[in-house]
């Protein structure tokens, strides 16, 4: 595993992650410690889930045999999307932030920040391979314009985790509850103003986030 990394050139781009990811946890710990609390230790959990859409766009990176494959690369795409809003979603977990007396505040900000800045990275980081990978299928001026309907559907997914309270695991356990939920604010989407709102702009922010880094990148390639 470590010399494919190295082959693909993924070893210091995931050396860095496990960094930052370490780093979010040391936060967490200290503040479990010295707080002796157990507020904000949920974030690792969702770390974790922000970790998985880039493990899944990974695996189609270090094993290019997986893109001649159409069913593995259709699997990996469909888990891919089902867990990458979990990647943007660490940044509603702002939304906790309260001044508490067991730690200043200052200190959550800087917590919640870190796990969603590293869960971001995860989330854009692979949606750079699944552009990589559709470029075999797809027409190269098509895929601008999947990445940003992919960061609306990502926005959406926020919306169903922190509104709706569904997660990805879901899918599995109550997919009929889910499909009406999505169905019910498709075919009626006056009656649902919040979902639409919250969708657009939060989808609007995650498209600019993502081509600033573009437009970065670009400039320093």
């Amino acid at each position: 595993m470590l010399q494919r990394l190295k082959t693909h050139q993924r070893y210091y781009e995931t050396l860095f992650l496990f960094l930052l990811s370490c780093y979010c946890f040391a936060l967490s710990l200290f503040r479990l410690i010295y707080s002796d609390t157990l507020v904000f230790i949920f974030l690792n959990a969702n770390l974790f889930l922000a970790f998985l859409p880039w493990f899944f766009s990974s695996l189609l990176i270090i094993y290019p045999k997986l893109q001649q494959r159409k069913i593995a690369v259709t699997l990996l795409l469909c888990t891919w999307l089902l867990f990458f809003p979990n990647a943007p979603y660490i940044l509603t977990d702002l939304f906790h932030l309260r001044h508490q007396f067991s730690m200043p505040v200052w200190f959550d900000l800087a917590l919640i920040l870190s796990f969603a800045w590293t869960g971001l990275l995860f989330g854009l980081l692979s949606l750079w391979d699944i552009e990589k990978v559709l470029r075999n299928f797809l027409p190269p001026r098509v895929i601008p314009l999947v990445s940003v309907l992919l960061l609306f559907l990502g926005s959406f997914g926020i919306y169903l985790g922190r509104y709706l309270r569904w997660n990805s695991w879901d899918i599995l356990r109550e997919p009929f509850g889910i499909l009406y939920d999505i169905s019910d604010r498709l075919v009626n989407p006056l009656d649902h103003p919040r979902t639409w709102g919250m969708t657009i702009i939060m989808g609007l922010f995650l498209n600019m986030v993502y081509w600033s880094f573009h437009f970065i990148r670009d400039r320093t390639a």
